[in-house]
């Protein structure tokens, strides 16, 4: 994907969070760097799991469904791909952060059943 930038400041903090990505060298660091996400859209997913976590706490139902959805507007050159959604949600799980989320969306599925046996 290539990346249109409307300034020099723009394009250097990218390239930065990237950089930081590559020193992290974490499950979660590498699928951020591989699907090009920006330290923008890695905020706004943050606060996206951040919701899923307090709809869980208020008991609301939550489905994978529109938390792809919602996905896709924070990262819209990667619309329609599930399972981009499923690691990064995967992946906080496995670092210990958001742990219940994960579960609750994907926990269902038959492809995930070994995690939980």
């Amino acid at each position: 994907m290539a990346r249109k930038f409307r300034t020099i400041d723009e394009r250097l903090d990218y390239i930065e969070f990237r950089q930081q990505l590559l020193f992290d060298n974490t499950d979660l660091s590498r699928i951020l760097f591989e699907y090009e996400i920006s330290k923008d859209e890695y905020s706004a997913i943050m606060d996206l799991m951040d919701s899923i976590r307090d709809d869980l706490d208020q008991n609301r139902k939550v489905s994978h469904g529109a938390f792809e959805d919602e996905m896709y507007q924070i990262v819209p050159a990667h619309s329609g791909d599930y399972h981009m959604c499923e690691y990064i949600a995967r992946a906080f799980m496995d670092d210990g952060r958001w742990t219940e989320v994960f579960p609750a969306l994907y926990g269902h599925m038959p492809k995930y059943s070994y995690l939980w046996k």
